[in-house]
């Protein structure tokens, strides 16, 4: 059977290869037109299908509206967007359009947006109604901007504060609902259906956002422009960041041939079948939403659900149970919010398989899951840079009992093992080291190197090429299990979400009382993980509540709301390598007294 999965790697490789490719073909047009792409859930549960076909339509319209708007291929467009029908729409017509996706996190704040914006080089954002005021000039977003808003949804209000902010006063926020305004009478698509306008007469509007519904209505599908832009396997698809704890967040550009790991994780590990109903919970700003929630299912044309609304315990007991889910996979943090509301626990769940990554799955949620889910949640091992790789699979000739806490074992198409630390080979089985991947034995590898950063990708390799370094440190055992020990890079995974250290600790320095901060992961029973933070104060100012309350609303509003220090700790001063190197080790244990 493993010769038969080596097999279907080499079919995935093949599917997603060749230098005419274009990802709206892979993740589209190739399926059936009358098929369900996603099915998208309201928070009151009624639903809407989304088909192939529709998807197909809508997306031509907005790959003209793009190129209209000069956005070319290899272009960055970006998305403040939650899980919607909105969202797939954009998404297809960014990639018809051969340009680049820069997801954005719907938590983050306007310095953390700005930051991943400027580095990206980003032209075009598109945002749902109630983010848009995010990208508002102001202190952290440039008053002149290089890209144009987008917004999605119920956005006349968005629009008119854009306006105002932008100079147009009343004037503008009238004219800024009408198409022919903000896009220019000379175009001809827009000024024939609407009116022509007369284009010597300046538009104080000109910049202002636009609204995705009106693009959409404004252009045709039979457009010469709708139609898809080969870009090659090798052509980009994502630019994503992660977070590492020095330094800025890092860019990983995603390129068209990752989508054979994508489809085949999805087959080997999750276990998802044409007849599932198949759920992936995690939000589409983050790798394994993006990845697995909308990138795998459009590429397997396997229906997905998306759950139009923010995470809440009974809410997803509802949906599972509605639903019939029988394929669903999410954070740990989601299990644990459900194991905490088991009141609420359906009786009659249809589910066949469940599945977790992001953080370590500890075996109190396993025990718990087979009772009241009734079937085992298998944790799995990734990295943005990668996709998932070493995983507790589902897949029939995969599957066997895993030791308790192990992260699983190798997954097809790979090949990882557990290093020494004092030199690159691999270590004895049982013993610490750091985990890593054998590039030259990886045909699923597809990591280009971080964007426009030589140094910071060198220094994932060994010295002669060879072995990837996650960064994690392990230890695998005699019949192949990888057991997790540490993140050597100290990243915070907090709810499944990856949070360095460096960019909380930027903001906290902000203050003019505060000298240093240094922020850690502590353990939490729901998330896995939270931030805490040690903070030095200059010499005038003392630690107390108050101050603590204002430094957690300084990163709520200049980093991202999910990323607070749950608690502030006001030190003398923060241990140190005689390097200069914050010991965060001794901060975690002074964290736990």
């Amino acid at each position: 059977m493993t010769a038969d999965l080596n097999a279907r790697v080499r079919e995935l490789l093949e599917t997603y290869d060749g230098p005419d490719v274009s990802a709206a073909d892979l993740l589209c047009d190739r399926h059936p037109a009358d098929h369900i792409a996603f099915t998208i859930v309201d928070p009151d549960l009624t639903s809407t299908d989304l088909t192939y076909g529709e998807l197909s339509e809508r997306s031509q319209r907005f790959a003209v509206a793009l190129a209209d708007l000069g956005v070319e291929p290899g272009d960055r467009v970006a998305t403040l967007m939650s899980k919607s029908e909105d969202l797939v729409v954009a998404l297809l017509g960014i990639w018809r359009r051969g340009a680049v996706h820069v997801p954005l996190f719907t938590a983050f704040a306007p310095p953390a947006i700005a930051f991943r914006l400027e580095a990206s080089g980003t032209t075009i954002v598109i945002a749902d109604a109630d983010q848009a005021t995010k990208l508002v000039p102001g202190d952290d977003i440039p008053a002149d901007p290089p890209w144009r808003v987008i917004i999605a949804g119920n956005g006349r209000a968005v629009a008119d504060s854009h306006a105002a902010a932008q100079g147009g006063g009343d004037a503008a926020a009238e004219r800024v609902h009408d198409p022919a305004d903000r896009l220019g009478a000379d175009n001809p698509t827009i000024a024939g259906s609407i009116g022509a306008q007369d284009p010597t007469v300046a538009d104080p509007a000109a910049e202002a956002p636009l609204r995705f519904a009106d693009l959409l209505a404004a252009y045709s599908a039979s457009d010469p422009r709708a139609a898809a832009v080969p870009v090659g396997w090798d052509g980009l698809l994502v630019q994503l960041f992660t977070s590492g704890t020095t330094g800025t967040p890092k860019g990983v550009p995603i390129p068209v041939r990752a989508l054979a790991a994508f489809h085949a994780y999805q087959e080997f590990s999750l276990d998802v079948r044409a007849d599932d109903v198949y759920w992936n919970a995690a939000d589409p700003g983050w790798a394994y939403g993006l990845y697995w929630a909308i990138l795998s299912p459009l590429a397997s044309g396997i229906r997905s659900l998306l759950l139009h609304a923010a995470f809440s315990a009974p809410l997803t007991w509802q949906v599972l149970d509605r639903f019939g889910v029988t394929n669903f996979t999410a954070a740990p943090t989601v299990y644990r919010a459900l194991r905490a509301d088991s009141a609420a626990a359906p009786t009659d769940l249809r589910l066949r398989r469940a599945s977790s990554a992001g953080e370590p799955l500890t075996p109190d949620v396993v025990t718990w899951s087979v009772e009241t889910l009734g079937v085992a949640v298998r944790d799995h091992y990734g990295q943005t840079e990668h996709g998932m790789l070493i995983c507790n699979s589902w897949h029939d000739a995969l599957r066997v009992d895993a030791p308790a806490g192990s992260m699983g074992r190798t997954m097809p198409g790979w090949y990882c093992a557990v290093l020494a630390d004092d030199a690159d080979v691999e270590a004895p089985v049982g013993e610490l080291g750091r985990v890593a991947i054998d590039a030259r034995r990886s045909p699923l590898l597809w990591f280009l190197g971080y964007l426009d950063a030589p140094e910071r990708t060198a220094q994932r390799y060994t010295a002669d090429g060879r072995w990837y370094l996650t960064g994690d440190a392990g230890s695998q055992d005699a019949d192949g299990f990888f057991h997790f020990s540490a993140r050597d890079d100290d990243v915070i995974i907090m709810a499944g979400y990856r949070i360095g250290p460096f960019e909380v600790e930027s903001v906290l320095v902000l203050d003019e009382r505060v000298v240093e901060a240094a922020v850690v992961g502590m353990p939490d029973e729901l998330r896995g993980e939270v931030l805490e933070a040690f903070v030095v104060l200059r010499n005038d100012f003392e630690g107390n509540a108050e101050l603590e309350a204002e430094l957690q609303t300084l990163v709520k509003r200049k980093f991202a709301a999910h990323a607070y220090p749950r608690k502030v700790h006001f030190v003398d001063a923060l241990p140190k390598t005689p390097s200069g190197k914050v010991q965060r080790f001794i901060l975690r244990q002074q964290g736990v007294r």
